[in-house]
């Protein structure tokens, strides 16, 4: 599977669909709030010439990878989450930009690094951070009760037999606590029927919930929608990728939110609202990757790419 070069990292999805969504401006201002290794960033920096782009990540893995892919670049490098987007940028003076890339969960380079504990491939601490500080997966399974366990895994990893794992998870850490990924993706294949067993890994849905849960992804992903709306200059362009249904379809609402005009009552004779659209679509439907990318990375497979453009402020 080919690779970012040099950073371990593998190549970013939906790139030519990204570059044609953003349609960078050579002058422009431009934020890719989930650098990875830097290869889309790399791919819109290269594009600047009295631009800037500024490229976050919350993982040190990811800015150190980041700092070296974009060296010489007209690129700043900064570690935060990018639901802080606007602070660390107004701290740089920058109050609007031109464009905005969001490449929604968990990178590959994440989930190849057996010890950040995303995997239930292979035996490593049950970890899941993507920042590598605050609580991990383990915390969870070992604090939480058997009723906020059991919603996680159903409401974050559409797990059916969510009731059941998250019983067998308070059962055995009665007598010893759930620490690494191995035990965990053991106990959740001994606790599902065997015909579920024969389908895709059992543990594949817990391990999305768990690891969406410890990152807050939604609850960033939703609160971040706005602030990059906001950040965005009129005329100015919001394309993300997403890999999963639940975070798919809160960018679709936002966006038809952003989209919609007139919010009087059908009945009125005349708009008394005076709403305008505060976006309109880049994309016209979802992108998703073609057969020859597919082919290089079948990760890509799962991407969803979603681009509006911004005609008005938004309405608050």
């Amino acid at each position: 599977m080919a690779k970012v070069p040099g950073s371990g990292y593998h190549l970013p999805v939906l790139m030519r669909p990204v570059e044609e969504a953003l349609d960078v401006r050579p002058d422009g201002v431009y934020v890719d709030g989930t650098a990875g290794g830097g290869g889309h960033s790399f791919a819109i920096a290269s594009k600047l010439k009295s631009g800037r782009l500024y490229a976050l990540d919350q993982d040190p893995d990811a800015i150190a990878a980041a700092s070296k892919r974009l060296e010489g670049l007209p690129a700043t490098v900064i570690q935060t989450n990018f639901v802080h987007m606007s602070e660390v940028l107004a701290e740089r003076g920058v109050t609007k930009v031109d464009g905005i890339l969001l490449d929604i969960g968990v990178s590959s380079h994440q989930l190849d690094d057996a010890a950040r504990g995303f995997s239930f491939h292979e035996d490593a601490p049950l970890d899941m951070r993507m920042s590598q500080s605050g609580q991990t997966a383990a915390d969870l399974c070992n604090t939480l009760s058997e009723e906020a366990l059991a919603d996680i895994f159903f409401r974050y990893g559409e797990e059916k037999f969510a009731r059941r794992i998250a019983a067998a998870i308070v059962r055995e850490r009665a007598s010893s606590p759930l620490e690494t990924t191995l035990q965990l993706s053991e106990l959740i294949k001994a606790s599902v029927p065997a015909a579920a067993r024969r389908e895709k890994h059992p543990a594949r849905r817990v391990f999305q919930a768990l690891r969406i849960a410890v990152n807050d992804e939604l609850g960033c992903l939703s609160s971040a929608l706005d602030t990059a709306f906001d950040l965005l200059d009129v005329g100015g362009r919001l394309a993300i990728i997403t890999f999963h249904s639940l975070e798919d379809r809160m960018v679709k609402t936002r966006f038809n939110e952003w989209r919609q005009g007139c919010v009087c009552p059908p009945e009125s004779p005349i708009c008394t609202c005076g709403r305008t659209p505060a976006a309109e679509a880049v994309t016209r439907k979802p992108v998703k990757a073609d057969a020859e990318e597919l082919a290089l990375n079948p990760r890509s497979r799962s991407a969803v790419l979603r681009c509006v453009e911004k005609v008005h402020e938004r309405y608050i």
